[in-house]
């Protein structure tokens, strides 16, 4: 299994949202790293949400339920979404200040590639943000 972190402005996609679609496709990706990503997600993977831009914080999990295919928004075969489906919803949201201040998450994408929108975490920092989130 492997781990993800994916990226939403609020007032485009929230989590309320996308606990009341139940499932959705991860769509409007437009760059070719997080295009990447979203090519190597697999069924189950693990997937933290989190809220750009406003908030700036992880508030729920996900999981991928249907691995890449053509993007339904765009006729540009270079483009791929995936199908998640929430799962839980963190009890208190991890705040982008608090991932920067942790020891433990000073590495993360988020931090070192804070535009990319798709991005892997490693196991340990998977379960670091929920342990935080706790």
């Amino acid at each position: 299994m492997q781990y993800w972190l994916v990226k939403s402005e609020p007032f485009k996609y929230s989590w309320e949202k996308f606990n009341k679609d139940g499932r959705t496709f991860w769509d409007g990706v437009r760059n070719y790293q997080a295009r990447n990503n979203l090519r190597e997600m697999k069924e189950g993977d693990l997937v933290l949400f989190y809220h750009s831009n406003e908030g700036k914080e992880v508030v729920g999990i996900a999981k991928v339920v249907k691995e890449a295919y053509q993007d339904p928004t765009t006729q540009d075969p270079n483009w791929v979404v995936v199908d998640l489906s929430p799962v839980e919803t963190l009890k208190k949201s991890v705040t982008l200040e608090v991932i920067k201040a942790d020891e433990q998450l000073k590495d993360i994408g988020l931090v070192k590639q804070g535009r990319l929108s798709v991005m892997g975490l490693k196991r340990e920092e998977f379960d670091r943000i929920l342990e935080l989130g706790s």
